[in-house]
Parts: structure tokens; sequence; C-alpha cells
């Protein structure tokens, strides 16, 4: 296939453009500062349609398009991160004539704090807070009325990838014995090793599943589970728990949201696992091992 990505410069995209190119897949990077490199980049704006529209002619989208979450939310910063993802959106719809399959990033953070709740693909989006429900539901609203015979919205947990910024924060803290849960250390995370990711990014391109899916894992953990299994991964001693106040000063400092780490979601790949998609990665301490150590076994 010919796989146009918008994106294709971030952590994920360029993990997936060398996934496909290694599959034998041509590989198109749509960005703003194009460079040498693996793949074709051809430039855009991500807001305007431009000579770059010509690359979707018989090619499949992936649009991954949009700034990273990790920072404060002000105003400012809330529609910062919606514009970037809904402008690129609108640019593709209106430059596609006809794709066969279109898959469209999102997030699981469309549902808001959903407690102890268990969301699968039907669950209905939050009402806020704004730097997440909000700009979700305005980037998924952008791709309605793809020229798509096939559109995946892929609703994304956290990612585990080494050397992403969300994973070498959260071992950097546990290196330095910060490595406690965080408040009451019982809300939901809704994870996936990298691997699992690109493997359900194939399934969307090569299958024929279509509609919302969760791209997470099957086995979500509390918050509390996470930080002690990543500390038993690193060899760490026990660490005392961070309460909110000191989670919401720190944000201040590190300027980004404590949002992200006082919430939680508990998805469940429903649509996948009705599809029997097996996951390579379930288990989250094998997981922290494959990144951290390459697979060393638990002493």
């Amino acid at each position: 296939m010919k796989v146009v990505v918008a994106g294709g410069s971030g952590s994920l995209g360029r993990r997936l453009c060398d996934r496909l190119a290694d599959r034998g897949h041509e590989v198109v990077v749509l960005t703003r500062t194009p460079r040498l490199g693996r793949h074709r980049q051809v430039a855009w704006d991500g807001r305007t349609v431009g000579d770059w529209a010509a690359e979707l002619d018989g090619a499949v989208v992936v649009n991954l398009a949009g700034e990273l979450v990790d920072r404060r939310p002000t105003p400012a910063n809330i529609e910062l991160l919606t514009r970037s993802r809904v402008e690129p959106t609108r640019a593709l719809v209106a430059a596609a004539r006809e794709v066969p399959v279109w898959v469209q990033m999102s997030t699981l953070a469309i549902y808001g704090d959903a407690g102890e709740t268990e969301l699968v693909e039907g669950s209905p989006p939050a009402d806020g807070p704004p730097q997440m429900a909000d700009v979700a539901k305005a980037w998924e609203a952008a791709v309605h009325g793809a020229p798509a015979g096939r559109l995946v919205v892929l609703r994304t947990g956290i990612v585990l990838d080494r050397d992403s910024p969300a994973f070498d924060r959260l071992t950097g803290l546990t290196r330095w014995g910060l490595g406690g849960r965080i408040a009451s250390g019982r809300q939901w995370i809704s994870w996936l090793h990298v691997d699992d990711w690109l493997r359900i990014v194939e399934e969307c391109l090569e299958g024929d599943v279509g509609g919302i899916v969760h791209a997470t894992g099957p086995r979500p953990v509390r918050n509390a589970e996470l930080m002690a299994t990543l500390r038993k991964v690193l060899r760490r001693p026990s660490s005392p728990p961070t309460p909110a106040w000191a989670v919401r000063l720190g944000a201040v400092a590190l300027r980004t949201d404590p949002a992200l780490g006082l919430t939680g979601r508990r998805a469940l790949p429903a649509v996948l696992l009705e599809r029997g998609f097996a996951f390579e990665h379930p288990d989250l301490e094998e997981t922290l091992r494959d990144l951290l150590h390459g697979s060393v076994p638990a002493p």
C-alpha cells in the first residue's frame, strides 16, 4: 500500500512509518518541516489544501497530527491542542477525494475522569475536562464527512515506549525515589506496549474493522499497581505517595497538567478482543521489563 501519514514526525509516527516501510509499504510523511530521512517527506502547513493533496490519490491515510498534551491546561494551551488536531484533520478531509482506508488518531481521554466505569467503544464521551474530553470530541468531529471507504477512529490509551516523554518521566521519577502512588492510587490506567499499538494500526489498515476502536491493552491497572510494578522492575524501594496537592504544585514547576496523573479511565479493547486480536504484551510487568531491560526475567 501507499500510506500517507500526517504527524509522522512524532515519536509514534516515526515508529509507525518504520514499521510500515519494513513491511514493504510506500510511506509518505506530511510535515511542516521536511528533512532528509528514510521516508519521503512532503511539505504542508497542516491547515490548507495544497500541492500535497495529490499524494492522497490511491493512498490510505493515517492521521496522527496534534501537539503533545503534556502542558498546562490554560485556555491558550487548550486552544492550541484543539487547533493542532482539528485544522490538519479538516485539511485532509477537504483534500481527499476517495480514500480506501482512513485511520484517525484519537484518545481515551474523551471519557474524562471515568472513575470505576468500565469503558467500551459504545460508552458515551464525558462533558469535561476541556483539555481532555472537549479536545478529543472536537478532534473526532473534524473527521466527519471524510470520503473514506472505511474509517477507523483509534481511541488510544497510554502507549508505553522507551524514550517517549511520558515513559521517561515515570521512570525518571521512580529512579529518583519518587515512584510512589499518585494521590489515592486508585485511578485506572489504560495502557499498552508500543509493539501492540503498531500491530493494532496494521490490523486497522489491513483488516475490515471500522468505527471506533480502543487501542489499549486488555488489562488496565490502577495507578498504585503501575507504580509498584515500575519500582519492582527498576529495583527501587517503596516510596511514599505523592498527595494530590503536591501533584498540582509540581505540575506548575514542570509546566504540565496535573489531571494527567490525577484522573483515570478503565477502558477495554472490546472490538479487538471480539475479533480475536492477540496482544503480544498483555502483562504490565513483562512489558516494563521488555522496555527497560530487554525482557530480562524477574530475579
